[in-house]
């Protein structure tokens, strides 16, 4: 039993050491804003694979530029034939011989002249040796592919594409993560509040229950007030939640180890928010969106130009040298070899390819018409982003300056409200009344701010100012 004991005791005390090394391990990030912003574009899946795009397009483009440079292989074979093989063929051995003999008019030994037979019949004889060897180098070059050489050009504009669509993924991320970060901090100021209000209802409440104790309040009072209390407490716990969802899906965006604790060390203010917002200036070349289509225009472009350049001529050049030889035993250290070599132009001019060419260049001309008007799309569509995000903000900074006004005047009414009631002049109903606007005024203050807080992030992004 005492065994059973001990070995539960050291179990315990493993398990407990290796919970708290694993607590050990994870660590405690203070970011503000920006850092917040920074780490994410670091360490961000989607902005990783958008990165790893841009070095497979780097490949790409390595491979485009080796098509145009001299391909050079070497190949090498030995053949054994245990059996070499046996070509059958006309006597021409015995058809020269007759043909000479005649010349000659040689004569049979009866004295009548030679005649060649009409089949001279058949020769079976086996070609080739049973050892061989064969070793040479290959070299093809091309001179001139149109489609080759507009490849060459294009590797730029695809780079660059590849970079924009990166930046239009940092930019996703970084809208998001101030979206996340600022709503956070939203929240904790919401939750200083609602410590501030519970704390004066649990005041209210034990004054209430005093009043009721000298029989100048009625039970109900105290219920109502118990309620409110309540009901402030489950709104903190439901604000807390909301504060821990968040934070653990800012981890995730920024792709932080989910076991290490992440503290925010921004604030925010109604200066921070209104400044440098309502300019009037904006470019719509400054939208990574706008920046990809034209250079998605440039790719349209030289596309028609590669199929156009298919109905051209292709020249190549190839040459080969080699060196062979055969042998009856397996012995090629010793003995004859022989070389060959060729050097040859090869010249493919396209004739006739059933009008596929044609409907190839017609087919990108479409495809870059498509991309142009896209791109006129988006420049009306990104003025009207503008305008929409540059009012959306005047509202929403209007909004969180009357809702700052109603808590100050929720403010001055509680104070009132709460004076005459402790001076006995006042009821439990108006000061319960007056605590339940000011939490209302507050809630409407934080939720207007958040308001404005998203509004001039979206103003930013869309003038392309983020």
């Amino acid at each position: 039993m005492k065994q059973g004991v001990l070995l539960i005791m050291l179990m315990s005390v493993c398990v407990l050491s290796a919970f708290a090394q694993q607590q050990d391990s994870s660590q405690i990030h203070y970011f503000s804003a920006k850092e917040a912003v920074d780490y994410a574009l670091k360490n961000s899946i989607p902005v990783q694979n958008a990165l790893l795009d841009i070095r497979a397009q780097e490949q790409t483009n390595k491979q485009i530029t080796a098509s145009a440079l001299p391909q050079i292989s070497a190949n090498g074979s030995v053949s054994y034939n245990p059996k070499v093989s046996v070509q059958t063929f006309p006597n021409f051995i015995a058809q020269s011989t007759y043909a000479v003999l005649i010349a000659n008019n040689v004569k049979k030994g009866n004295g009548e002249p030679i005649t060649a037979p009409e089949d001279f019949g058949t020769i079976n004889a086996g070609f080739g040796t049973k050892w061989s060897l064969n070793g040479g180098v290959d070299l093809n070059q091309i001179l001139f592919d149109g489609q080759v050489f507009v490849g060459l050009m294009a590797r730029n504009a695809s780079i660059r594409n590849a970079e924009l669509t990166a930046d239009i993924t940092k930019e996703q991320i970084k809208a998001n993560v101030y979206k996340i970060y600022y709503q956070l901090v939203v929240g904790k100021k919401q939750i200083t509040s609602i410590d501030a209000n519970i704390a004066n209802y649990a005041q209210l409440l034990k004054d209430t229950r005093i009043i009721y104790q000298n029989g100048f309040a009625e039970k109900l009072d105290v219920d109502k007030v118990q309620v409110q209390l309540s009901n402030l407490q489950t709104a903190k716990l439901k604000a807390q939640n909301q504060i821990d969802a968040g934070l653990e899906g800012l981890k995730f965006l920024m792709n932080l180890p989910m076991a290490d604790s992440l503290v925010l060390t921004d604030t925010l203010s109604k200066e921070e928010l209104k400044s440098n917002i309502l300019s009037e200036d904006y470019n719509p070349e400054d939208r990574k969106e706008y920046q990809q289509l034209e250079t998605l225009i440039d790719l349209g472009k030289l596309n028609v130009k590669r199929y156009q350049l298919s109905k051209l001529p292709t020249l190549s050049l190839s040459a080969n040298y080699s060196k062979s030889a055969q042998r009856q035993e397996f012995d090629f250290f010793k003995g004859p070899y022989f070389t060959s070599s060729f050097i040859a132009l090869r010249l493919s001019v396209p004739i006739f390819s059933g009008f596929s060419k044609n409907a190839q260049i017609e087919n990108a001309r479409i495809t870059l018409r498509q991309t142009e008007n896209r791109l006129l799309q988006l420049k009306s569509s990104i003025k009207n982003d503008v305008r929409q995000s540059r009012l959306n903000m005047k509202t929403a900074l209007f909004n969180m300056d009357t809702q700052e006004k109603n808590i100050e005047l929720a403010e001055q009414v509680y104070q009132s409200t709460k004076l005459k009631y402790e001076q006995g002049v006042g009821s439990n109903q108006e000061i319960s009344s007056a605590q339940a606007d000011l939490v209302t005024a507050q809630n409407n203050y934080y939720s207007s701010l958040y308001d404005a807080i998203i509004a001039k992030i979206d103003f930013l992004k869309a003038a392309g100012k983020l």
